[in-house]
């Protein structure tokens, strides 16, 4: 800010900070606990694989030991999968171009992709793509296994990776693990099994009546 005296490009820069930084780790946090207060079974694995790599009772202490809770990691990409923060996003053809299918794109042409619906296909995620399930992203010894990001582009794929996609991985982690290891958090209305969430129209996904809880302290163990 000190060295930019272009007001203009310093706010739209403010601005990208805002949407992309702060409202989609807001959006995503709240679907992820939605989805937890449904999954008490998830909620047990992330405490006992905390448990068992960080201590019980005990704080994180360190980077290694966050990067060692595959679970929670599994647990996080799961529920972007299925309700991502950023819903559709397009691009724009900068000069002619020719899809992997054979489509024929022309100059300008604006190409929309929605991972919401993405998330929810079969071919892509098998027959149990509507199951909220975080194993499919372990492999065998419990060690989180990455998709292909074309395949999973919540953070986008290729050049246009998201930059702060590893602090928002690590922002959301850290939030939830804090939580859940020191409140008990439920819905104030239970939702039914077949309920599903209803969006707020905008650019980044935001529940229409918010997510009312309930939240009690833990008692720790002695």
């Amino acid at each position: 800010m000190s060295i930019i005296n272009d007001e203009t490009y310093l706010r739209d820069i403010i601005i990208s900070f805002l949407l992309a930084g702060r409202d989609t780790v807001a959006s995503g946090l709240t679907s992820l606990f939605w989805l937890l207060s449904k999954h008490s079974n998830v909620v047990s694995a992330i405490k006992q694989e905390a448990d068992r790599i960080i201590g019980e009772n005990k704080e994180l202490t360190s980077f290694d030991q966050m990067k060692e809770l595959n679970y929670l990691q599994a647990t996080v990409y799961e529920s972007m999968r299925l309700y991502l923060p950023i819903q559709f996003d397009s691009k724009f053809c900068q000069n002619d171009d020719v899809l992997p299918d054979g489509s024929i794109l022309k100059k300008g042409t604006r190409v929309t992709y929605h991972p919401y619906a993405m998330g929810r296909i079969e071919e892509i995620w098998g027959e149990d793509c509507l199951e909220f399930k975080p194993e499919r992203w372990l492999k065998h010894d419990g060690i989180f296994f990455p998709q292909n990001p074309f395949k999973y582009p919540i953070f986008q794929a290729g050049f246009r990776v998201c930059l702060g996609k590893e602090m928002a991985l690590l922002e959301m982690k850290m939030v939830t693990l804090s939580l859940i290891r020191r409140f008990q958090i439920e819905l104030l209305t239970p939702p039914s099994p077949d309920q599903h969430p209803r969006f707020l129209p905008g650019l980044t996904a935001t529940f229409s009546d918010g997510l009312p809880v309930l939240v009690r302290n833990i008692q720790p163990q002695p």
